[in-house]
């Protein structure tokens, strides 16, 4: 009896141990830019008790006193300077690469802990690490969502009950790949005990936070203030999804039944419903982040057997376009940074990337998982692209820059027939 082939699992893809329900990337160069800040201003406190014992010194060699004292005291200032010296947390290396992971067993004694952890990538040799840089258990309540904060601030996340922060903890000693996640002194009182945030997103600026809540409660914030800018208690059946356009003017949302609404921040009224196509059963919603003055709407559906992505003008919020990509549902939706990229997860756990130009498949990584992919999220610089599921793996794939266009391979293959054609039909005598 032949032996089952076994799975080969790549670099790239690694198993931690309990299902994966959120993922986002660390952004790093903000962190190591509050860092190097904070750290420039610890040195100009100090720099005033160390310009008077300069001060001190120099007076008493006018004195020609304290020689020894002196000699020491130049001495530990070079060493100081010494072990001061070599990498500090703000020199990064543009090919390490971190990304924050949230899921866990729930509730109960099923012995599957409910986890946030931090992961390091190399772009290099496309490998994720075999353990995590940083892990912190959430006891009984299990992350089923997080936002990172675009400035570096810290992430929230959201539990059954409540959403908490949480900073980033950087070590004195500078070194990156000891980079945490704390819990926070900051409450979030306006999202205490109101159930659970299925959607969460901070607009591109980070100050502004949007939830949903499985309730349909759409909530919108100013951050870090926590006031008040929106709040519909009835937005949708469940809001499963929510996005800001790139200028945070716009937020759209949609739920698991009824149309896709768009929100006017400024005057914090809805200005669009999105219908739906009968049959037409709405997934994920996303912005395009490259056209602030006319953003594309992406929207996933599902239509009978077939998923699909429809997209939105956002000055008519007309359908401009739709394309078909499968007949698995999809899962999981992202758009990348710079807005040429489109990824859809499925629930058997395919990932297919497409351009945004025109919405075709670039790319597909059939079973990059063995369960349904819960989240998808592209790097700042569009590099890369992290996958998660329930099957306790995470997953990057490296987006290939595509070729520049040459000739047409249909077109070749039609002159080669033409020329066979042209031959046979002289040789057979026919002209």
């Amino acid at each position: 009896m032949a032996r089952r082939r076994q799975r080969e699992i790549p670099p790239c893809s690694k198993t931690y141990g309990f299902p994966i329900y959120c993922a986002a990337w660390v952004p790093i160069d903000r962190i190591s830019s509050a860092a190097a800040e904070e750290e420039a201003a610890g040195k100009k406190k100090e720099g005033g008790g160390e310009a008077a014992a300069v001060e001190e010194t120099a007076e008493k060699k006018e004195q020609g006193g304290g020689g020894g004292e002196v000699a020491v005291a130049e001495e530990e200032a070079a060493e100081k300077k010494e072990q001061e010296g070599g990498q500090s947390f703000h020199t990064l290396d543009p090919n390490w690469l971190l990304v924050a992971l949230g899921g866990g067993g729930g509730e109960g004694r099923s012995g599957v802990p409910n986890v946030l952890l931090i992961a390091e990538f190399d772009l290099i040799s496309r490998s994720l690490s075999d353990t995590p840089v940083f892990r912190l258990g959430t006891d009984a309540d299990v992350p089923y969502r997080m936002a990172v904060h675009p400035g570096g601030d810290g992430v929230v996340c959201a539990f059954p009950k409540s959403c908490r922060w949480f900073d980033w903890d950087v070590p004195e000693s500078k070194k990156t790949y000891k980079l945490a996640l704390k819990s926070s002194a900051k409450i979030l009182t306006p999202l205490e005990d109101v159930g659970l945030q299925l959607a969460l997103a901070f607009d591109a600026e980070g100050s502004i936070l949007a939830t949903g809540g499985e309730d349909g409660h759409l909530r919108v914030f100013k951050w870090p203030s926590m006031e008040i800018i929106l709040d519909q208690t009835d937005a949708h059946t469940t809001v499963k999804d929510l996005d800001f356009s790139s200028n945070g003017k716009f937020l759209v949302s949609l739920g698991n039944s009824g149309p896709c609404r768009v929100w006017d921040l400024t005057s914090s009224t809805a200005i669009a419903s999105l219908p739906r196509e009968i049959g037409e059963i709405f997934g994920f919603c996303r912005f395009s982040q490259t056209r602030a003055d006319n953003p594309v709407l992406y929207v996933t559906a599902m239509h009978g057997n077939q998923a699909k992505l429809v997209s939105w003008d956002s000055l008519s919020w007309k359908r401009v376009g739709e394309r078909k990509i499968g007949r698995d549902p999809i899962s999981a939706f992202n758009v990348s940074m710079d807005g040429k990229h489109l990824a859809a997860g499925t629930v058997e756990g395919d990932i297919t990337i497409l351009s945004s130009l025109d919405m075709r498949v670039q790319m597909t990584v059939k079973k990059a998982h063995l369960g349904i992919v819960t989240a998808l999220a592209f790097t700042q610089d569009s590099r890369a692209l992290v996958s998660t599921s329930f099957d306790s793996n995470a997953r990057v794939t490296v987006i290939e820059s595509q070729k520049s266009s040459g000739p047409n391979l249909w077109l070749f293959v039609l002159v080669i027939m033409l020329a066979v054609l042209v031959y046979y039909l002289r040789f057979t005598g026919v002209f």
